[in-house]
């Protein structure tokens, strides 16, 4: 267990931007996972908390004091199926993003574009009728990394549409036709009133991840702001080098190597007599003077 514990930290540490998306999903994923199944033994249901306090809310009384669902809903995945195509779409779509653009902005195109989705979510919910109740906006909850994906898709469509592909390992396409079908299905599901406001929240992912690369290509990178303050964030939590303590010599050259002289001089001399006469014959200090020279 420590053994695949360790894996899975070190991917995560060394691994690339994709990398780091994928288990980050999943990780909390599972850390929701382990919630609900200590509720349904406990019978208290702790994992409605996590939904809580990490998923979107429509409600702008409710946003305002959370605000950093905005952030929290993209990782955020409730039922597996919903987890595992996410993740798909995000590794296949992630995989040529950064073939073309690299992964630093790989991880701002996912975040801004969940961030574009979200906003886009909470707007609808708050002007169309079809989600009022009463005069009353209708509580409801947003979650998963679909808008997020939604942009990493439509960026790698923009940038490279006619990218062969190959459709259920058969039919080969282009990459932007992929793009079309992802969203000829949210268009779809709105029209049959299934999770509207989710899908909603798909085509904010889109538009940004399209209009991204739009800006790019004229030369304006909109997603450069945003990267900076990442990697500002990231530097906070890098290891400060250690400083190491440089010792100088307060002593000046020209007195430094009159004296290493003297004592070439002097040792010398003692050499000269040990050769002559031998070790016994020398004084005291002489001895004491060797001694000293030995230890250096």
């Amino acid at each position: 267990m420590d053994g695949l514990r360790n894996e899975i930290r070190n991917a995560f540490k060394e691994g690339d931007a994709l990398t780091r998306l994928v288990l980050l999903n999943i990780g909390v994923f599972l850390g929701y996972l382990i919630l609900k199944i200590f509720g349904l033994l406990f019978q208290y249901p702790i994992h409605d908390y996590v939904i809580e306090w990490l998923a979107l809310p429509s409600n702008l009384s409710v946003l305002i004091t959370r605000p950093w669902t905005v952030f929290t809903y993209m990782f955020l995945h409730q039922g597996f199926l919903h987890l595992l195509f996410n993740m798909l779409w995000l590794y296949f779509a992630g995989k040529l993003f950064m073939e073309y653009l690299g992964g630093r902005k790989l991880l701002s195109t996912y975040i801004l574009g969940g961030l574009v989705g979200g906003v886009l979510y909470v707007i609808a919910y708050n002007v169309f009728p079809l989600f009022t109740e009463n005069g009353s906006v209708l509580v409801s909850t947003n979650r998963g990394a679909s808008a997020g994906v939604m942009a990493v898709v439509f960026a790698v469509a923009a940038y490279h549409p006619r990218y062969p592909v190959k459709l259920f390992f058969t039919l080969k396409v282009e990459m932007w036709v992929i793009a079309a079908l992802a969203l000829l299905t949210d268009l779809i599901n709105i029209g049959d009133g299934n999770n509207i406001g989710g899908h909603i929240a798909h085509l904010g992912g889109a538009l940004f991840g399209y209009l991204s690369i739009k800006q790019l290509r004229r030369g304006h990178d909109l997603t450069e702001g945003f990267s900076k303050i990442m990697d500002t964030v990231a530097n906070w939590f890098k290891p400060k080098p250690k400083l190491q303590k440089v010792h100088t010599n307060t002593r000046s050259d020209r007195n430094y190597h009159e004296r290493k002289a003297s004592e070439q001089q002097k040792m010398n001399s003692i050499l000269d007599k040990i050769n002559q006469s031998g070790y016994d014959s020398l004084s005291k200090e002489e001895k004491a003077f060797l001694f000293k020279i030995g230890d250096h």
